[in-house]
């Protein structure tokens, strides 16, 4: 997938096998799995099954996460942007296009996924030509609660998904006018 997106801050690009050392850092961590039923992944094998999966995301969807790296450093620092779910159901939902985020650790509190979801806000609507966007979060995640409201989804409701027995938020925007 040819994508890049610059912000201020950040380098938004296609997530590719050379992030592998960055993604096993970031699924490795106890703490970036809190709210993600506390799964953290042991193997680099692991991290590496994630990008291929991202990659054939591209290629059957169009879509799908997206490395980000600090302008300044080069640093991969995280994920973001679109999935289109097409084969799990969210809330009674399939065929949808969500925004997510997740960076390491010691880039949360600086307004990185804040920032990076509005540019991935912007391409869904300028370079997909979306309607809708949702987002989810787990039920205690403040601070992903607090990054969805800022780049201005709205909350809609809880929802229980029994596959990983978890509560969930739901929340949706619509392209702006």
């Amino acid at each position: 997938m040819d994508i890049h997106i610059e912000t201020e801050r950040l380098r938004i690009r296609a997530l590719s096998e050379n992030d592998l050392d960055g993604m096993f850092a970031l699924d490795s961590d106890p703490r970036v799995h809190t709210y993600l039923g506390n799964t953290p992944i042991t193997h680099k094998e692991e991290a590496l099954y994630y990008i291929k999966d991202v990659n054939t995301q591209y290629a059957e969807r169009g879509i799908g996460r997206w490395a980000v790296e600090l302008k300044e450093t080069g640093d991969f620092i995280g994920w973001c942007g679109l999935r289109l779910y097409t084969d799990y159901a969210f809330n009674n939902h399939t065929n949808f296009h969500d925004i997510g985020y997740r960076l390491r650790p010691e880039f949360w509190g600086k307004g990185y996924a804040t920032e990076a979801s509005k540019a991935c806000l912007q391409y869904a609507w300028n370079g997909l030509k979306l309607d809708t966007v949702y987002g989810i979060t787990e039920k205690g995640n403040e601070a992903s609660h607090n990054v969805l409201l800022k780049i201005g989804l709205t909350y809609v409701e809880d929802f229980y998904y029994a596959p990983y027995k978890m509560e969930l938020r739901w929340y949706a925007i619509s392209k702006p006018e």
